[in-house]
This record gives C-alpha cells, sequence and structure tokens, in this order.
C-alpha cells in the first residue's frame, strides 16, 4: 500500500485554518504533510529567518489517516527565494529547526548551479484559484517534463486553505494533464517524496541542498520567452 505525502501546505497563524488542513489532509489519505515556511532574503537589510511554530501549538490531536491506523505525521520546512547564492546557507544553524530545505531560484546563473542531483516541485493549487493560472501550471508542467522526463519530480498542493487540497489519485490523474505517466505520477506523491525525507535526513551530518522548488509562474514566463527573470529548465541528461 503507496504512503502519500504533500510536502507543502502553506503556513498560516491561523490556528483554526492549519488544523482544518491537517484534517482535511489526513481524511484523503495523505499520510504525511509538511507545513511550509517561505523566506526571501534581500541584500538591503538583515532579515531573520522564520522560526517554526512548535506543531503541539499549532496544531492540536493530530488526526488519524483515513484507512490508516495512525495519525498524520506533520513536518517543517523552509523555502528560501535566491537571488543571490549567499542568501542560501544549508549548513546555518537557523535552517535546523526545519526538517525539510528547498530552494527557489529566481535567475538562470543561480539555477544551474544547484541543477544537479535535486528533485523539482510543481504545485497545483493555484490552478484552482484562476483560469489563466490554470493554463500557466499545465503549460510549465509540460515545459519541465519534457526537461526532466518525469523523473526526480514531486507534485503538491501549496494549498492555503483545505478546500485546496485534492486526494492522492485526483493528483495521479492530474499528472497526466502535466505530461506524467501513471507510474510517474504516483511516484510524485509518494515514493519520490519519501526519497526526499530520507535525503532529508543526511543534512543532520553532511551539508547539501535537500531539493529545489520552482514556481509555476517562473518557469513558464521561461517557456514562453518571457522578459522578467525566471529560474530555468534543468539541462536534459
Amino acid at each position: 500500500m503507496s504512503v502519500f505525502m504533500d510536502l507543502n501546505v502553506l503556513f498560516s497563524a491561523d490556528r483554526s485554518r492549519m488544523q482544518s488542513l491537517v484534517e482535511t489532509a489526513a481524511h484523503l489519505g495523505f499520510s504525511t504533510v509538511a507545513i511550509n515556511y517561505v523566506f526571501e532574503p534581500t541584500t538591503k537589510k538583515k532579515q531573520e529567518v522564520p522560526s517554526p511554530v512548535p506543531i503541539s501549538e499549532l496544531i492540536g490531536q493530530l488526526p488519524v489517516v483515513q484507512g490508516r491506523s495512525r495519525p498524520i505525521k506533520v513536518l517543517n520546512r523552509l523555502t528560501v527565494v535566491m537571488s543571490e547564492a549567499s542568501h542560501f546557507r544549508p549548513n546555518a544553524t537557523e535552517y535546523r529547526a526545519f526538517d525539510l530545505l528547498a530552494i527557489q531560484p529566481t535567475t538562470e546563473k543561480l539555477f544551474h548551479a544547484i541543477d544537479r542531483g535535486v528533485v523539482f516541485e510543481v504545485s497545483y493549487a493555484s490552478a484552482l484559484r484562476d483560469s489563466t493560472m490554470r493554463r500557466y501550471t499545465i503549460a510549465n508542467a509540460v515545459c519541465l517534463m519534457e526537461s526532466c522526463k518525469g523523473k526526480n519530480v514531486i507534485v503538491s498542493s501549496a494549498a492555503e486553505k483545505a478546500l485546496e487540497l485534492r486526494g492522492p489519485y485526483d493528483i495521479v490523474n492530474l499528472g497526466a494533464l502535466f505530461g506524467l505517466s501513471d507510474a510517474d505520477s504516483k511516484e510524485a506523491v509518494s515514493s519520490t517524496c519519501r526519497a526526499v525525507l530520507l535525503h532529508a535526513e543526511t543534512r543532520k551530518t553532511a551539508s547539501g541542498i535537500v531539493y529545489t522548488r520552482i514556481s509555476q509562474q517562473e518557469a513558464l514566463q521561461d517557456c514562453v520567452g518571457s522578459e522578467a527573470p525566471a529560474a530555468k529548465r534543468p539541462k536534459p541528461t
């Protein structure tokens, strides 16, 4: 039986909203979710990396996963939006409070500096909010899949509220629109996510990047030739 994960549920200081998100994820059959804190440093002033709220304070009793006999596992994730390489220091003490680290490069130079041995992420929630973003999300995902051959990809929600979550098998079906095979779609919400978590454990004893995150709109802009800075697609192998 597959273990499904959503490694990108956006953090909110609203405790009731977070409780609803986690309860819905458990009801849909996700065994693990990661609460995502986004940090965008600038060179203009010193900024403090956000500290994750203890899970016990943010969420009350953890709900039991649908179809299983154990409660859902909730992790903390930090996404660093990078415009300069100095913005990301994987061994920094303040990063150790997070179970997962992700980076979102905003320039081609940075992207090519981190395109070795990484896992890419496609998030679908924005496609549910707006018809234009739906087209952008699908076009971006297809663009990415053509480059990485559908491998080393995870699909997550980036949900801000419970209504934006979809069940694992709905996401598998959605993967077809992204250009993923059925097998690759299932791996993108199960085994590849598990590999990310295992890789993240190495950060406890060794330096390295857990995985990268490329936003839908940025990647799409690159594919359609936008003049705005955007993270570039991975090099074909």
